[in-house]
């Protein structure tokens, strides 16, 4: 996730329930971060083991499929509103109310009429998606039956993409304080082939045959990281202890990201020595220059001539399509504006309403090969090679294991530390790193319909009800003892009242009157 934190210590396996504060103390970013991980995994660690793998309450299920074709020029689908959930993510797809604005009466003294918003969501117009009807690749396939799927993912959203989320009393030179983390979904459309289905399946069929694919769509990579001191660290005038591996002067969570994806032939990345949050809001286009809202705060945070920036706005991270990185070639610092090495692709940063902004990596093409190999570069991003130690900076080394397949967007960090001259990267007991999955980004699927053709869909969606009931009503069994009991009480009591009748009128228990 690209914001800008120390670290992350989030460790499922370790099973801590809390984060206790303790008094006096320097408060740090990556407790309070650990703190809300927790609770997350295990609320939704308990939706996942009470609804499933996917469901919705009965009564508000949401995302109903129904197709919509005939005579429109591109099919479509609408997506009707509810909660649904997907490995425990609460999923909603209710389309929010319109606002009511303030109207103004005509020239004719009458208020204009304004059309009424759709009530559900369409394949075409839901919220995430983004979908071009000008790219062949985005609409509805043509043969059927294919299976409508949720793809639910998560992303971390900053003031430059949402500024709503700065506190401008701050001022415009402070920074932004926290980000957010935002669920997004989309509905896409498996084709029946991908399903290796026959004709005429059954829903069960289907949903084992999603689960296989489902399945197949989970990354396979694996890295390690480990420092190592550098060859003619004797020739550094830094001031870095001389033992140290890690030679860099500041501590820094470096983020290793897949940038585009596939076989590792194909397959390119990237890297961060700050975790990939920084951004600089774009204010205009012109070509190849770009008009900034900022140049960045200090030396750190700022760009320069060379660095490689990535081109972005809401809709291009939410379709995780990259697209080949940019240099900057030049600074117009009075002007905050900077030229790039190419135009930007038409796809990105045409729309102000969608934010787009830059990102800048840190990595620079190699000029050759150092110690353990180096990556080539293509498009802006460095190839993958695998089975060796690659170097980023200052002593620090990433290690592609062979054999895998990469997706755009998977990622890992390093944090790296002036204190022990070292990185934090987990190793087994000869202190050899260990090669670790991707910590996100973590996509899951849920099967919604199986779309047969015009009028003819087969719901696959599951619901659940509510754990709550009136009490019921005794059993028969229940009820007979209960009325005997009652019985019981009553001939007690009309027993003990009629004791004590004949004490008062002076008679023994047979009636007689007593001496």
């Amino acid at each position: 996730m690209h914001a800008d934190i120390s670290r992350v210590t989030f460790r499922p396996e370790r099973h801590y329930s809390a984060v206790l504060a303790q008094q006096g103390r320097v408060q740090l970013d990556a407790d309070a971060n650990e703190q809300t991980a927790i609770q997350l995994h295990r609320a939704r660690t308990v939706a996942r083991d009470l609804i499933g793998q996917h469901g919705g309450p009965a009564g508000a299920t949401g995302f109903a499929v129904q197709f919509l074709g005939g005579s429109r020029e591109l099919d479509d689908l609408a997506i009707g509103g509810g909660r649904y959930y997907v490995d425990g993510i609460l999923v909603d797809a209710t389309r929010p109310a319109p606002g009511v604005p303030v109207t103004e009466p005509t020239a004719d003294g009458e208020a204009a009429d304004r059309p009424a918003p759709p009530a559900t969501w369409s394949y075409w117009d839901q919220p995430d998606g983004y979908r071009d009807p000008e790219r062949p690749g985005d609409r509805l396939p043509t043969q059927f039956p294919y299976l409508a799927t949720l793809k639910v993912w998560e992303r971390v959203v900053t003031a430059a993409e949402d500024p709503l989320l700065r506190e401008v009393a701050l001022g415009s030179a402070m920074p932004d304080t926290a980000a957010r983390v935002k669920v997004v979904w989309q509905v896409v459309p498996v084709p029946g082939s991908e399903l290796k289905l026959a004709d005429g399946a059954t829903k069960d069929q289907v949903r084992a045959a999603f689960d296989t694919w489902a399945g197949a769509q989970a990354p396979t990579a694996r890295m390690a990281a480990r420092s190592e001191r550098p060859d003619r660290a004797d020739e550094d005038p830094c001031p870095v202890p001389p033992d140290a591996r890690y030679r860099g002067p500041e501590n820094q969570l470096y983020r290793v990201e897949i940038h585009e994806g596939g076989a590792a032939k194909d397959a390119t990345f990237k890297w961060s020595r700050e975790n990939g949050s920084v951004t600089f809001p774009v204010d205009e286009l012109d070509g190849t220059w770009v008009a900034l809202a900022s140049l960045g705060g200090d030396d750190k945070l700022d760009l320069n001539v060379g660095d490689w920036v990535e081109f972005a706005d809401t809709a291009y991270t939410s379709r995780r399509e990259p697209l080949p990185l940019l240099r900057v070639e030049e600074l117009d610092l009075p002007g905050r504006r900077v030229r790039l090495s190419d135009e930007p692709h038409p796809s990105v940063g045409r729309r102000p309403e969608l934010h787009p902004y830059l990102r800048r990596w840190d990595h620079r093409p190699p000029a050759g090969r150092g110690k353990g190999g180096a990556a080539k570069a293509r498009g802006g991003a460095l190839r993958i090679e695998e089975g060796v130690w690659l170097p980023l900076e200052d002593g620090v080394f990433v290690y592609f294991e062979p054999g895998r397949a990469y997706r755009s967007g998977d990622f890992w960090t390093v944090a790296a530390r002036t204190a022990t001259g070292d990185v934090e990267w987990p190793t087994d007991s000869a202190r050899r790193p260990l090669l670790g999955a991707p910590q996100g980004v973590e996509v899951h699927y849920a099967p919604l319909a199986w779309v047969l053709g015009e009028g003819s869909v087969a719901d696959l969606r599951l619901s659940f009800g509510s754990l709550a009931a009136p009490i019921p009503a005794a059993d028969a069994q229940a009820l007979a003892a209960e009325a005997s009991a009652e019985e019981e009480a009553v001939a007690a009591e009309r027993a003990a009242e009629g004791g004590s009748a004949g004490a008062e009128t002076g008679q023994d228990d047979q009636g007689r009157p007593e001496n």
